[in-house]
């Protein structure tokens, strides 16, 4: 409910005569403003003009918007849209409607008044200067009244009335044409250095006395008739009338109230979309071999967090990659949740989530792993770089969030969707674009970003040869499922089908499905990569596989089964070899002990000097104790050309896969916060009603929060349906009635509007208290529809 009818003398006013709608636009365009909600449109007003806040709000300013706010801080208060558009050069209703939504200008009718914490914050607007009754101020009465009678005008002997006499002559633009005609050579250039900014140049002896009678050169000429003024022992700054003329009556040179055109170049549907799914595909299956190889053989965690430049190269050898596109691999998986620290913090390990994602089609992983560098704060590119104290930027490690990173790829990718299918945006004409929608964040910094967002992007698969994928385009609704449909028809279908060597390599001459490629994995190591896919088996890789309780005949079959060529003789040779010799030899618990049914692999063990380090003495004729841990035996056993198999206290066998290793459940790496986001449309009609209700309350006697609500019979419910119940209010933006037990004992039924539901708390608008507050789920003892409650 609003009051139209009262005077709007104030911002507050303002605010209080818009409607809901208009409050809801205001509190999404500036989502700052609601932490935490407003008591009441005057304390809303209040943050709304706070310098933070209005620095935030022109730093979302377009180059229109902050143009005509420019504009508006070199005219007088009230102005008019015509006014306005008279100085900047195009039409500015459109854009002073957007600042009059965001509360950057109030007024009532066609007034326009510019926020007055807007005003001080955009210091010399456009690069002019203050106005000459500013310039003034503090100047001595025998020099204004100088400059009057310079400018054959009466002085009053009142320094105020003197220096509104110079403002007049210097804001008429004949007297001042004619003022100008009669200027000594020399005297408009050196106006025209100052003319485009900044408006203050040096000058010594600034403050000297002069009059039109002894000015002996043209800036003399000009500081005796008022066009420059002193403002420092070796300052002078040009009047903000004297630059409007010379401008011509316009604040900008080139109005821009529309962003500049985009240049392309054409890539080709086609091709650009077989190079982005390629790229999508090349970067899952990197970060599949990039756990896994850490499942196997974890890099250590720095003392200051991060990966080591060593583990950082190892790692870019281990993919076939360079350097750059391995951090970028690493960061990627490490912003989706895939690995963490172990349990001890001194090793990268893979996580739960990992196994989560590795059973997901590849679209999906894919998704998962774009949406995560899209928002992550995390700027791989940094890796390898050295921060202001000259000290490396390493992967994983501190130093490479940039809080504004995730919105500045979305202004990326959203200019790239801007252009059909396709095209490439050339790099100077995006540049220009963001320049156009965020001219208050422009600098090397941001063109840097700029540049390694769009190189990340086409590793990423996010873009091919430079123009925005379909998967790409769908990235940007935030839609996982549309995301991988997107992606999934681009991408190389997997085949079932290796091929035998008898120099005992398999080559996988495309992608292979995912189950048979995780076991290719396990008995045989990547050779090389790129279009078909090395691999090479080795007596370690087959140990691994049998370690992990595959049998050589299990083995052979595989390979029979999806092989086009027949399974060459060394191969099966190798095969029955290392199976043959595999758990022969048997480690348990003693601190450990060894088992093995032939007694002579025992002596000859004992007598190894390189087993002296396990301490091994003879219980049995095939019983040996070791004083030390199972693992390190059976490390340094395989070290000697064995292959023992651990076994349980039963005497079982124990299957121990080499990629077991996890580190513990963790979260997803916590982002930066940058510019907060939307609040939903539930949070902001919520947020409307509870900054209404605090007018309310403030005009009128306010209702006692302890009393009770009334009764509506609420029914006890479980925890877990109450957040389910819970959550589908907030879907639904519907209110419900719940009961409520404080932290007095004190039960209470009342009616709630859900706002969010997170972290065993519900955020919701309070009808008893007309308020937002905050309610443990806990102490809710049930909950019901508030069909029948009073709104």
């Amino acid at each position: 409910m609003t009051d139209r009818g009262a005077p709007v003398r104030s911002l507050a006013d303002d605010l209080r005569a818009r409607d809901d709608a208009a409050l809801a636009a205001l509190l999404r365009a500036r989502p700052d403003l609601l932490g935490p909600v407003p008591a009441d449109v005057g304390a809303l007003a209040t943050r709304a003009t706070s310098a933070p806040s209005v620095a935030r709000a022109l730093d979302r300013l377009d180059l229109a918007g902050l143009q005509v706010v420019e504009v508006l801080a070199t005219l007088p208060e009230p102005t008019t849209a015509a006014e306005v558009t008279a100085r900047w050069g195009a039409d500015a209703r459109a854009v002073l409607a957007v600042l009059r939504e965001q509360a950057l200008v109030w007024g009532e009718g066609d007034e326009v008044r510019l926020v007055r914490a807007v005003r001080t914050a955009v210091r010399e607007p456009a690069g002019l200067g203050p106005p000459v009754e500013t310039l003034l101020t503090g100047a001595s009465p025998e020099a204004v009244a100088s400059l009057v009678r310079a400018l054959g005008a009466s002085t009053t002997g009142d320094v105020t009335r003197d220096a509104a006499a110079v403002a007049a002559v210097l804001s008429d633009a004949a007297a001042l044409d004619a003022l100008l005609a009669g200027a000594p050579p020399g005297a408009r250039e050196a106006l025209a250095r100052l003319e485009w900014g900044p408006p203050a140049g040096a000058l010594p002896s600034a403050r000297r006395q002069v009059d039109p009678g002894s000015a002996r050169t043209p800036v003399e000429w000009l500081l005796a008739h008022g066009l420059l003024v002193p403002t420092g022992p070796e300052t002078v700054t040009l009047p903000l009338e004297v630059a409007l003329h010379l401008r011509g009556g316009r604040v900008h040179a080139d109005p821009a109230p529309v962003p500049p055109a985009l240049a392309t170049t054409e890539r080709g549907v086609r091709s650009a979309e077989q190079a982005a799914a390629q790229a999508a595909y090349d970067l899952v299956r990197r970060c599949e071999d990039l756990l896994e190889s850490w499942g196997l053989a974890p890099p250590a965690v720095l003392r200051q967090g991060g990966l080591s430049v060593r583990d950082l190269k190892r790692t870019a050898v281990a993919l076939d990659v360079d350097e750059p596109t391995a951090a970028l691999v690493v960061e990627t998986a490490h912003s989706a949740g895939l690995f963490g620290p172990s349990l001890e913090g001194d090793e990268w390990l893979p996580g739960p989530a990992y196994d989560t994602w590795l059973a997901q089609p590849v679209e999906r992983r894919w998704a998962v792993l774009a949406q995560a560098w899209l928002a992550s704060t995390r700027v791989a590119s940094l890796a390898g770089a050295r921060d202001e104290r000259d000290k490396p930027l390493n992967a994983l490690g501190p130093g490479l969030d940039r809080a504004l990173a995730p919105d500045l790829r979305t202004s990326v990718l959203t200019a790239l969707a801007d252009v059909g299918a396709g095209l490439a945006v050339e790099r100077d004409s995006l540049l220009a674009r963001l320049t156009w929608h965020r001219p208050r964040r422009a600098g090397r910094s941001r063109d840097a970003l700029v540049g390694w967002t769009l190189a990340e992007a086409e590793v990423l698969g996010v873009t091919g040869r430079g123009a925005l994928s379909a998967a790409g385009r769908r990235l940007l609704d935030s839609d996982e499922d549309a995301v991988a449909a997107a992606l999934a028809p681009g991408l190389p279908e997997p085949s079932t089908e290796i091929l035998l060597q008898a120099d005992l390599t398999v080559v996988a001459p495309g992608p292979l499905v995912p189950a048979l490629a995780r076991e290719i994995a396990l008995m045989a190591d990547v050779e090389s990569t790129g279009g078909a896919t090395v691999y090479r088996l080795t007596a370690d890789s087959v140990r691994r596989a049998l370690d992990a309780g595959r049998s050589s005949g299990e083995l052979l079959e595989l390979l029979t089964t999806h092989s086009r060529t027949p399974v060459p003789q060394p191969l099966a040779y190798l095969l029955e070899d290392v199976a043959r010799r595999h758990g022969r030899v048997r480690v348990g618990t003693a601190s450990a002990y060894l088992r093995c049914d032939d007694p002579a692999v025992l002596t000859e063990l004992v007598a190894d000097r390189r087993a002296a380090q396990l301490r091994l003495r003879r219980l049995a004729p095939t019983v040996l104790a070791a004083q030390a841990p199972v693992d390190m035996v059976l490390e340094r056993l395989r070290s000697l050309g064995l292959a023992p198999a651990a076994e349980s206290a039963e005497g079982e066998v124990v299957v121990r896969r080499p990629d077991s290793r996890r580190s513990p459940h963790r979260p997803r790496p916590p982002r930066l916060v940058g510019e907060p986001p939307a609040p939903p449309d539930g949070t902001l009609a919520a947020a409307v009603r509870a900054v209404r209700a605090g007018d309310r309350a403030a005009a009128s006697v306010r209702r006692d929060p302890r009393l009770p609500a009334s009764s509506f019979g609420v029914p006890r419910v479980a925890t877990a349906e109450v957040v389910a119940l819970l959550r589908q209010a907030v879907q639904q933006q519907v209110p419900v009635v719940i009961g409520y037990v404080n932290a007095e004992a004190s039960a209470t039924e009342r009616v709630v509007e859900p706002m969010s539901v997170e972290g065993g708390y519900v955020t919701a608008f309070d009808h008893l208290t007309d308020s937002v507050r905050t309610f443990a789920v806990a102490r809710i003892t049930g909950i019901a529809p508030a069909a029948n409650a009073p709104a």
